[in-house]
């Protein structure tokens, strides 16, 4: 069978994104930019089979590895076998597929297969919320987000200014990325250096990407800044990156609802990402009140043995 895979390219993006947004999918992985932002780490290559489907290949410690195939929900079936195909026939390796969307789990009934094992997991579960509680702060729930906001506006009145970002401010995003990643110190996991340069790859190509991205400048310099993609059939905004300053109180409350008011104003979902099982994260996206999860799912084939 002839699969032709190819590590992401930025020009690839216009082949790319037909494919996403096709069937019902409310991970962060249901929009371009993931991919493309930690296609380092995960050593990301796709393939286009039939002009139909978006297939992945993966790699992790060295164990291979795919995504659920972009496509539309009633062709998932025929390139979910496909991929299974490939990986005992070509590679002659057991199917394994990471970060499995719950609606594709559910529409290809792999819970109930006895070929496969499924397994939630839960540290890489996206947040999900409400958008207008978002861009709103309201209710009891809320308070003391709005406090932090009603905070930041009163002591930095007339000091702030919050603006969409674009290519030509790559310089003053990157200086701040540098004392950002100062401030974590050098045993900061590996994977905050991929991220990093992610985020260098966007601005280095914001002007292919489709992305929306906005900062907070304060006294002159860049003090937070946000990127975000959109996946129209959810009506879901995704924030992928949200930096700023933790010395200044309220700074990210204010940049989280004014992006979702200027760039997102009339999204029903905000995809605010997992945590990654780390405790401040959890602590940090369970306080702004989610009200729901996009749980993803390791699927792994059991009883496949290469023949000789």
């Amino acid at each position: 069978m002839s699969l032709d895979f190819k590590p992401i390219e930025v020009e690839d993006i216009e082949k790319m994104t037909p494919f996403f947004c096709l069937r019902p999918n409310k991970t962060c992985d249901s929009v371009f930019l993931d991919s493309f932002i930690w296609r380092e780490f995960y050593h990301v290559q796709y393939a286009i089979s039939d002009g139909k489907a978006l297939q992945w290949m993966m790699e992790e410690d060295g164990v291979k590895h795919s995504a659920m195939p972009m496509c539309k929900e009633e062709d998932l079936p025929y390139y979910f076998n496909e991929m299974k195909d490939y990986f005992n026939q070509v590679l002659k390796v057991p199917f394994k597929i990471y970060l499995a969307d719950e609606e594709a789990v559910e529409y290809l009934h792999l819970r109930e297969s006895e070929e496969f094992v499924v397994t939630e997991q839960e540290d890489l579960k996206d947040y999900l919320y409400d958008g207008d509680a978002m861009r709103a702060l309201s209710g009891k729930k809320l308070h003391k987000k709005k406090n932090h906001l009603n905070g930041f506006l009163k002591e930095y009145e007339g000091r702030y200014e919050f603006r969409r970002l674009c290519c030509s401010d790559r310089g003053d995003v990157w200086k701040f990325l540098d004392r950002w990643r100062e401030t974590k110190g050098e045993e900061a996991e590996a994977h905050l250096d991929y991220e990093v340069r992610g985020i260098h790859e966007i601005l280095k190509n914001c002007s292919y990407l489709q992305v929306k991205m906005s900062g907070v400048y304060i006294d002159g310099q860049l003090e937070a800044f946000t990127i975000g993609t959109y996946n129209p059939l959810e009506e879901m905004a995704v924030i992928h990156i949200e930096k700023a300053n933790p010395e200044i109180r309220g700074l990210y409350q204010f940049i989280n609802q004014q992006f979702l008011i200027h760039e997102f104003p009339d999204a029903k979902l905000i995809n605010r990402e997992d945590d990654l099982g780390q405790e401040g994260l959890r602590h940090a996206k369970m306080s702004y009140n989610p009200c729901g999860f996009a749980r993803k799912y390791l699927i792994e084939q059991r009883g496949f043995t290469a023949a000789e």
